[in-house]
């Protein structure tokens, strides 16, 4: 497999969404080649929304990446090979706060399309936020739900139109 990476079109990709978000996990990043960080999450989804072709993730305001998907304008969803499952765990079980991601896993961010991703990443999808959401416990419908959340720590969902798709 090549090194670099191609323009793809994102109806034309061979991936399961469900296998790649809630088994293989992503990357989500925001932030500037500067100043950025990262997590793993296994949450999230892909579809049609407003005409665009977008992506939601969410982010718990307690996530040090929260404070990088405020700021920026852009974000990155970054998808590895079955190899790089470790480094995923780690990313998702270390917070950016007292921990430098990149010196103890070995990625290389690269700075492109006014986000950043990943070097080693297979199929990377370059987004525009354009709506936010905060999830509201009082609308909950499956009241099993509220299990995910002991700490009352309620994610928000981005939702990105997706810009560009990478792949190798």
């Amino acid at each position: 497999m090549s090194d670099e990476f191609i323009e793809a079109d994102p109806e034309q990709l061979p991936d399961n969404p469900f296998k790649a978000i809630g088994s293989q996990w992503m990357l989500v990043t925001a932030g500037t080649a500067e100043s950025f960080n990262t997590m793993t999450a296994s949450w999230g989804g892909f579809g049609v929304m407003w005409a665009k072709k977008i992506c939601t993730c969410v982010v718990r305001p307690t996530r040090h990446t929260y404070g990088f998907m405020e700021k920026s304008p852009t974000f990155s969803l970054s998808f590895f090979a079955e190899e790089y499952k470790k480094t995923l765990l780690f990313c998702g079980t270390h917070s950016g706060r007292d921990t430098d991601k990149m010196a103890e896993t070995g990625l290389t961010p690269i700075a492109g399309d006014e986000t950043v991703y990943f070097k080693e990443a297979r199929l990377v999808f370059l987004c525009r936020k354009i709506y936010t959401h905060d999830i509201d416990p009082g609308r909950f419908i499956d009241p099993a739900i509220e299990s995910n959340y002991p700490l009352k720590d309620y994610h928000r969902m981005y939702v990105g139109e997706i810009v560009k798709c990478i792949t190798k």
